[in-house]
């Protein structure tokens, strides 16, 4: 068949250990023969970012703006052991939080439900998305370790020089110290992000904090949100027969385990870190989930929402055989070309990542999936097939599809 036509091209952020292994086979076995793809490349492996002084990341991100979609593998965000490991000039800070930090978006991570890999929680039909903001807060917090007794404040000095101040506590003992903050214009922007999504998706979106001990922090969250909701939304929301309603974040968990899912739960930044891993978790696996990055003017950043599978990738330097889960990078590329199709008016693009997206399913649920599935899947008598495997039989499946 003649190959698919692109118009603009994708900002393709390329990554680190097994998943960049993946990447390069899933582009081979998967895209490559069908598509006549277009990207412009930036290598985010952890050894270039270090020769670039992280200046590929920035870069990167401001392609993404530029051209409007991106998708990209999975990245490391070292640690001591990593500076020692790759021999890196600093600890470079994460990829993710810096691409989402100058695209000022939000990030949307939804399971990717197929037959055979039952939730644990037996009443959740449809997926949950969970919409993370994904600036500040304890991402970007100061610390301090209190060395004895002494009197802590939060102080802030205006532009004019004066200061306003908050006691924290009377020490008479160590202790430690935390300051976070936020910015109104980022809390905004991630409720415009949450709103729009919703539309798009035509889901209800749920919102929680703890603003009852945080009558400030967490109170302006809450007000900001009920602000833009009511201004900009509430009509739209309606016509579209979709509902926003804010909650105590204790009480969306208790919801959360009692609900069917289908629905958008917008969670502040620790919050939406930690609930999306019990979420995907829940629902059967992190590899088995998508990760878009989405900015209030309409760019999209899609990735998996799992890490480099170091381990693995040990494995495949040995020479050893792996059967990792690729399912969240195919989910990726799938999504940004599906992205760039709606975008450019190229059906035959969308067309081809819903097939995409089918085929691999469809792979799965005939009962051929890697060894993280097989552990825990309902159907009888699994196939367990390698890394390269899966993806060939994923190409199969497409193949029949696009027939």
């Amino acid at each position: 068949m003649e190959k698919i036509k692109m118009h603009t091209p994708l900002v393709e952020m390329d990554g680190d250990e097994m998943t960049r292994i993946l990447w390069k086979m899933i582009k081979e076995e998967l895209l490559l023969p069908f598509i006549d793809l277009k990207t412009e490349y930036y290598d985010l492996g952890l050894k270039h970012r270090d020769e670039t002084n992280d200046q590929v990341t920035m870069d990167s991100a401001k392609a993404a703006i530029k051209y409007g979609v991106a998708v990209k593998c999975a990245t490391i965000t070292p640690n001591a052991a990593r500076v020692k490991e790759y021999d890196l000039k600093e600890m470079w800070k994460s990829p993710n939080g810096t691409i989402r930090s100058i695209m000022d978006g939000t990030v949307f991570r939804t399971p990717i439900v197929v037959k055979g890999i039952e939730p644990c929680v037996k009443n959740w039909k449809k997926p949950i998305t969970l919409a993370r903001h994904a600036y500040g807060d304890v991402y970007k917090a100061s610390e301090m370790i209190v060395p004895g007794p002494g009197k802590a404040e939060l102080v802030f000095t205006a532009e004019d020089g004066t200061q306003t101040r908050e006691l924290i506590h009377e020490f008479k003992a160590p202790g430690v110290l935390q300051g976070m903050h936020n910015l109104n214009a980022s809390i905004e922007s991630f409720a415009k992000s949450c709103f729009q999504y919703a539309l798009d998706t035509k889901q209800d979106v749920w919102f929680a904090t703890k603003d009852t001990i945080s009558k400030k922090y967490d109170h302006t969250f809450k007000d900001i949100f009920q602000e833009i909701y009511d201004r900009d939304y509430k009509e739209a929301f309606e016509k579209a027969g979709i509902t926003y309603f804010y909650t105590l974040i204790d009480d969306a968990v208790a919801r959360i385990m009692k609900a069917e899912g289908g629905f958008i739960w917008a969670c502040k930044n620790y919050d939406g870190d930690v609930m999306s891993d019990m979420v995907s978790s829940a629902f059967g696996s992190l590899a088995m989930m998508t990760s878009v990055l989405v900015t209030p003017d309409g760019k999209f950043e899609y990735e998996a929402a799992h890490g480099t599978v170091q381990r693995h990738y040990y494995k495949y330097l040995k020479g050893e055989e792996t059967s990792t889960n690729s399912v969240a990078t195919i989910f990726a590329w799938s999504g940004a070309l599906r992205k760039r199709g709606e975008l450019d008016q190229i059906p035959e693009l969308v067309s081809f990542a819903d097939k995409l997206e089918q085929a691999t399913l469809a792979t799965i649920e005939s009962g051929k999936m890697t060894k993280d599935l097989a552990l825990i899947t309902t159907l009888e008598d699994p196939t367990v097939l390698n890394s390269e495997e899966f993806i060939k039989a994923v190409r199969t499946n497409l193949e029949e599809r696009l027939a």
